[in-house]
């Protein structure tokens, strides 16, 4: 072999491929060359080769977050993160302290709604805090719905109900009065559309920033489920500037009345690529979510809600997925209840396969009937493990599960199923609906709490990830579920990240905590921690 670009060394290399672990591992044009011992390295190097010896670190493959919505989250975390507030006078505490931004709003993000103690959600804690006059616009934890202020609903002219083609919903009380509870994108939308505008130069920083900070947790690559707006514009003018370092796979939304255009232009937007990114698959939603009742299950929640699917004729949704996986389009499906699960999966069964296998995302309450279909069907499961962890509690006293009720709750994120009924389970975080460091998501996955909390008690621990099964979610199978490998052997992209601690060993809570001295995109360094 030629002379290596760059060669690494730690005591652990975990390969992924259930051989014995090398000590070292050369990469040269962007590729792995070669793996061996330390004494290896010698006859791998040239004048150039760059070599790093990291010591008792663990290298394993890239991870890669399987859910990320990067174009539409630097948008939708603007203003004052309230996503530690668990009390309406924590909320109105933060909202007196937040600052109003140009344009004469205060605008915020990640409010669980379990800070509303099982009370209605209203804007009332947004007048006592803002007072009448000031427009708010705050986004809820899950980013299907939002609260807004009465100056906000007027400015938009909400002044009662309104009728969506999605099924979203102006929430209004007895009076018929906007309560300033808005559910799903189409209704939230229409105060978001009358916020300032975003300056171009603010969002290209904002992204890279937030690239950055991803390759500093050791990711390599995320699956973008979102290619809206600008992401076109961002991503091409941020590779003008230099690598990405992090690579994305994006899957342009398809919402209900798309229409045979829409269609046409997500099938040519497939065409779409950089060096580091390329549009792949096309994401639809078949429900909404169950904090909000906007999710589709076999059976009303305790609030008499949650019963429809988010498309108002289902077989549209069934029609527009067939269209686009004839053309070779990947299919990914956000689907949280039980009915649309199920009515997800009897779609796909039909479907044409494609270049990389259709999807399932979130996969919140399920029957058992419903398992082992995944596998049979060879379709992907997508989970976010610190949605279980972080908005449900074992007493089932969160708002998502008393809607649910005990026996729904009972069969909340059943990864461990998944995985023993032969599904390919990838993770990911989902952000920003919740935090993006794969380490504390790893720990989530095995402990079914959160991580550093160890007097939580674990939520169905026995839906618990082995940690093999977890690092797996964000390395083989997320790989596989893109149509690669995801294993470190010669031939192979060489995507890496290295950890001070071995995930395979540490507890999952130290693991959380773990360094990441290097990451590596292309056999080049994205981040270097000294």
């Amino acid at each position: 072999m030629s002379a290596a670009d760059l060669i690494l060394m730690a005591d652990r290399i975990h390969t992924m491929t259930g051989s014995a672990a090398p000590t070292a591992i050369a990469v040269a044009g962007g590729v792995i060359v070669a793996l061996g011992d330390r004494a290896d390295a010698r006859d791998w190097r040239g004048p150039r080769t760059e070599i790093l010896d990291l010591g008792p670190a663990t290298i394993t493959p890239g991870l890669v977050d399987g859910h990320f919505h990067p174009v539409m989250g630097i948008g939708l975390t603007r203003g004052v993160d309230l996503s530690g507030v668990r009390t309406l006078d924590g909320l109105k505490a933060a909202l007196k302290a937040a600052a109003v931004a140009p344009g004469g709003w205060i605008e915020g993000w990640g409010l669980d709604p379990n800070a509303f103690e099982g009370t209605p959600i209203t804007h009332a804690p947004l007048v006592e805090a803002a007072g009448p006059d000031l427009p708010v616009f705050l986004l809820l934890f899950d980013g299907h719905s939002a609260l807004v202020s009465p100056r906000a609903l007027e400015l938009a002219g909400i002044t009662g109900p309104r009728e969506f083609p999605s099924g979203a919903g102006v929430v209004c009380g007895a009076d018929g009065r906007p309560t300033g509870h808005l559910l799903e994108l189409d209704a939230f939308n229409l105060v978001r559309r009358i916020l300032p505008a975003d300056d171009p130069a603010a969002r290209r920083e904002r992204l890279r920033d937030l690239l950055d900070r991803m390759a500093a947790t050791g990711l390599t690559a995320a699956d973008a489920m979102d290619f809206e707006e600008d992401s076109l514009e961002l991503f091409r003018t941020l590779e003008d500037d230099g690598d990405l370092p992090v690579r994305w796979r994006c899957a342009p939304f398809v919402m209900p009345g798309a229409g045979a255009d829409g269609l046409d232009d997500v099938i040519a937007r497939q065409r779409l690529s950089g060096r580091r990114w390329r549009v792949e698959g096309a994401k639809f939603m078949i429900d909404g979510t169950i904090d909000g009742g906007t999710a589709w299950l076999d059976e009303p929640d305790t609030h008499g809600e949650s019963t429809a699917c988010l498309w108002p004729d289902p077989a549209e949704y069934a029609a527009a997925a067939r269209h686009l996986a004839g053309n070779g389009v990947p299919i990914v499906t956000h689907a949280i209840g039980d009915a649309g699960i199920r009515y997800v999966l009897d779609t796909y069964a039909g479907l044409p396969r494609t270049r990389a296998p259709h999807r399932i995302e979130h996969l919140e309450t399920m029957p058992s009937d419903l398992i082992g279909r995944f596998a049979e069907l060879d379709v992907t499961a997508g989970m976010q493990p610190t949605h279980c962890t972080h908005y449900t509690r074992a007493d089932h006293t969160d708002n998502w599960s008393t809607r649910l009720g005990k026996r729904r709750a009972d069969r909340a994120f059943r990864a461990r199923d998944l995985r023993d009924q032969g599904a390919r389970l990838t993770l990911g975080s989902d952000w920003p609906i919740a935090p993006f460091d794969p380490r504390a998501i790893i720990a989530a996955a095995r402990l079914r709490r959160p991580a550093g909390h160890a007097d939580v008690e674990p939520i169905l621990p026995e839906q618990a990830l082995t940690a093999e099964m977890a690092l797996e979610g964000y390395t083989t199978e997320a790989a596989t579920a893109a149509g690669r490998s995801g294993r470190l052997i010669p031939g192979q992209r060489a995507d890496l990240t290295v950890f001070g601690l071995d995930p395979l060993t540490a507890s999952p809570d130290e693991f959380a905590d773990s360094p990441v001295p290097l990451t590596v995109v292309d056999g080049t360094v994205a981040h270097r921690s000294q």
